[in-house]
């Protein structure tokens, strides 16, 4: 019997070794879409092209990396449940870290022409592609750990630090655009905060150097390898993308792009813009953790549904009240900061519910692929769907419609749920 101080111990390491990847991860996700602007200004400005058309090439290079998140998955989902979680998110926490990095390095366009986008666009894949094998494993890794009773807590640990890498992410460009010019942000404020990834890389290696292997895979390497059934793991996926699809919509919807929005379609300022997207991040954040602990009481299919049906409910009234003219600035921050708690009602509980759906011998490769072909498709790809619509369309209200539309998916599939999953040893 194993000393429960230590195992306690072993179980926080676990812990904050899994979240500092997701932070590194998602910080650099945040600024990306923040800089979104200054972005397309110094690699897709095209000849004679608008602002709108060159923002559409800064989402493309954006979608073009997520895709790349499920070949990622694959890879390091494959070698995490053979050779273990340990070296596996080791692995891909320097790979992430280097690409990130060299992304505050490229020249823009008006130094290498054409060749600038390209290389940006190259980095954003290779950025994609290791961090497919980061979530899978960071959950895997957590939720392996969790006390009898207590996954759904622990699994929110992860959306939590993904919540303090969009704030942090969103508090650094926010500090670099109140201090520099707008000049100075256009021309090298804007590689700072990727820059930035390479001491917090060195940190978080340090962090998941110190971690153990955990108990679910140590199990499972004393026993003859299960083989894995094909058709019955791709169902699975299938019914856990459903499951999460709202969740990735409605949170880059939200949480992302909402800055670019205002920006765009209802001309806010950028400091103001980015303010009330540090207020919905917030709002996320302030949801998950009690979110994950309540499904540990009431179950993942409760809460969840919750949610969903009130982000179905809200989505356009939420809309149309930003987008008053009479609409104050306080009113604005409250409406995102609900918007964001009701993606954060989703993300804690959807790493255990997620964890939950597979075998151990298939679970780094499973969930992760789920995740990210659910953000491929959902929250790569929303920037560009949005953008594309609002301009052909015109409508200022794609926003709305796309969340209500991966709604009704999601509500069907979390009835699936079944109950008593929870409470059995994974």
């Amino acid at each position: 019997m194993e000393n429960p101080q230590l195992l306690a111990q072993r179980q926080r390491r676990a812990l904050v070794a899994g979240s500092v990847g997701n932070f590194i991860e998602w910080y650099e996700f945040a600024v990306y879409g923040f800089l979104a602007t200054l972005i397309a200004q110094n690699f897709f400005q095209l000849q004679g092209a608008s602002a709108l058309s060159s923002l559409i090439l800064t989402y493309a290079s954006f979608a073009i990396a997520f895709f790349f998140r499920p070949l990622g998955a694959v890879i390091f989902g494959r070698i995490g449940d053979r050779i273990g979680r340990k070296p596996t998110l080791i692995a891909v926490l320097l790979l992430m870290t280097l690409a990130t990095t060299l992304i505050g390095l490229v020249p823009t366009s008006a130094a290498l022409g054409v060749a600038a986008p390209l290389i940006l666009t190259g980095l954003r894949i290779l950025q994609g592609l290791f961090a497919g094998g980061e979530y899978g494993g960071a959950v895997s890794l957590m939720t392996e750990f969790a006390p009898p009773g207590r996954r759904g807590l622990y699994g929110a640990w992860q959306s939590f630090t993904v919540a303090l890498g969009l704030l942090a992410g969103a508090g650094v460009v926010a500090l670099l655009s109140a201090q520099l010019s707008g000049e100075a942000m256009l021309a090298w404020g804007w590689r700072v905060p990727f820059l930035l990834a390479l001491p917090l890389g060195l940190i978080a290696l340090w962090l998941r150097l110190s971690m153990e292997e955990t108990p679910s895979f140590m199990r499972q390497r004393q026993q003859p390898r299960p083989r894995a059934d094909a058709a019955q793991t791709v169902k699975i996926i299938l019914l856990a993308i459903a499951r999460v699809m709202l969740w990735s919509a409605a949170g880059y919807t939200y949480l992302v792009i909402m800055p670019t929005y205002l920006q765009s379609a209802l001309h806010t300022g950028f400091n103001q813009a980015l303010l009330i997207a540090v207020i919905s991040n917030l709002g996320f954040a302030a949801a998950i953790l009690p979110a994950g602990w309540l499904s540990d009481r009431l179950g993942r299919r409760c809460v969840m549904l919750v949610a969903s049906v009130l982000l179905l409910l809200l989505a356009f009234p939420l809309l149309k009240i930003l987008q008053a003219e009479a609409t104050s600035l306080a009113v604005s921050a409250l409406v995102v900061f609900i918007a964001g708690a009701l993606v954060g009602m989703l993300a804690g509980p959807g790493p255990a519910m997620l964890a939950e759906m597979f075998p151990t011998h298939v679970r780094y490769t499973g969930l992760g692929l789920a995740y990210s072909l659910s953000n491929a498709l959902f929250s790569g790809c929303a920037g560009l769907i949005i953008t594309g619509l609002m301009k052909q369309t015109g409508n200022l209200d794609i926003p709305a419609w796309y969340v209500m539309a991966t709604a009704l998916v999601t509500i069907p599939a979390l009835m699936t749920l079944e109950k008593g999953v929870a409470q059995q040893r994974l």
